[in-house]
């Protein structure tokens, strides 16, 4: 088979992560993906660290495998050439503020006029409409205005920013979703449409437990460190030499976990269902400590995995990219350099499909302006001619 976007061309105008983000995942299934760049300065990420041979690993795990040219959209030399892309173009993606795109001609109404077929997929902090549509955002504001770092942390400590920034690529990942399902209506219509994913609506959609608890008890939950607000035991423990953590997340995993400890609580009307032992989890946790503090991690979590229940240890990053099943699922790759040698380190693809080939190795991540030549020269090639495209599968 064919990666399922193969001969889809998509313009990447976006910049930092959720929409590079977005464009990352659509070249991985098979898009030909042209990053519309800043002269001189092109995306903000360029600048990030860490460096290798001056060049931003950041921006590398993130671009990999897609082309660029510099444009000036608002010079008419650079808006012709802007023009011919749109002309073979199925896709545009864009993360400017909102009315930025109206400003230069190239808004949603201008461009589906010109080129019914186009599907526009805009990602930008607060969405197209609202009160508070034009307020600029970060990762940082979406996740401390959507509720996320209220639940995030220690209880009676300061509210804390998630590791990954999630607000950024969750609202990539929906809008990959969003450009998936317009792409499939427009196999049936033969029109594009606008797809408009808000970094805040994404935060949340991601607040499953969290709203149903707000809206049912009239009360926002707090932060509850590691555990689930509503399972339990979901959460870590304390062994002989650390941390680890224990998921069991029904009443048959229970039963098998107070098997392995020799404790005999199944039963015992504190336990035995999980409502019950949501309401006494602080006892709980006490009660199976008791007993893990007196062996090392590894010989918990050999015991636990060998009867099914879910359990693991907490490893940094480092350990995490050493993971055997990680290994094993190919998520850990390497990103060329221009010599065509192994130079950064980026997570795989994780949407495994039966026809998707998946490499060890993803192309390099394009110079600012890298690949003007060659796009220039696809404009010129007749309709359906994407040898740039073929060039750039991953």
């Amino acid at each position: 088979m064919t990666p399922p976007l193969e001969g889809i061309t998509v313009l990447d105008l976006t910049h930092v992560l959720a929409g590079p983000f977005a464009s990352m995942t659509m070249a991985d299934l098979g898009a030909h993906v042209i990053k519309v760049e800043r002269p001189g300065t092109g995306d903000d990420t360029r600048s990030f660290p860490p460096f290798k041979d001056g060049e931003s690993a950041y921006f590398a795990a993130i671009n990999h495998g897609k082309q660029s040219i510099a444009l000036d959209l608002k010079a008419d030399g650079d808006r012709a050439i802007f023009d011919r892309l749109l002309e073979r173009a199925d896709v545009v993606l864009e993360n400017y503020r909102p009315g930025t795109m109206e400003k230069l001609g190239y808004g949603w109404e201008d461009l589906h006029e010109r080129h019914p077929h186009l599907i526009y997929g805009a990602v930008s902090g607060f969405g197209h409409s609202g009160p508070e549509a034009l307020k600029p955002a970060y990762d940082m504001v979406v996740q401390a205005r959507g509720g996320v770092m209220s639940i995030t942390g220690e209880a009676g400590r300061d509210p804390v920013r998630v590791g990954a920034s999630i607000g950024d690529i969750v609202a990539g990942m929906y809008l990959v979703q969003g450009v998936m399902g317009a792409l499939m209506v427009r196999g049936q219509t033969g029109k594009g449409q606008k797809v408009d994913v808000a970094m805040l609506d994404s935060q949340l959609a991601i607040l499953e437990h969290a709203i149903a608890i707000t809206t049912t008890t009239g009360t926002s939950p707090g932060p509850t460190g590691a555990r689930h607000p509503s399972i339990t035991p979901f959460e870590t423990f304390h062994a002989a030499d650390g941390l680890f953590v224990i998921a069991a997340g029904n009443d048959a995993l229970f039963a098998k976990l107070c098997d392995v400890l020799g404790l005999p609580l199944a039963n015992d009307p504190r336990f035995a269902t999980n409502p019950a032992r949501c309401e006494n989890a602080r006892t709980l946790k006490r009660l199976i400590e008791a007993i893990t503090l007196d062996k090392p991690k590894a010989h918990w979590i050999e015991k636990l995995e060998s009867v099914g229940v879910p359990t693991g240890p907490i490893q940094n990053v480092s350990e995490a990219l050493q993971d055997r099943q990680i290994l094993a699922r190919n998520m850990v790759v390497d990103v060329l350099g221009e010599d065509g040698q192994p130079k950064y380190v980026a997570a795989g693809n994780p949407i495994k499909m039966s026809g998707l080939d998946d490499p060890k190795t993803r192309r390099p991540a394009p110079l600012l302006d890298g690949d003007r030549a060659t796009i220039l020269k696809w404009l010129d090639a007749p309709a359906g001619d994407t040898p740039s495209a073929k060039k750039n599968k991953t």
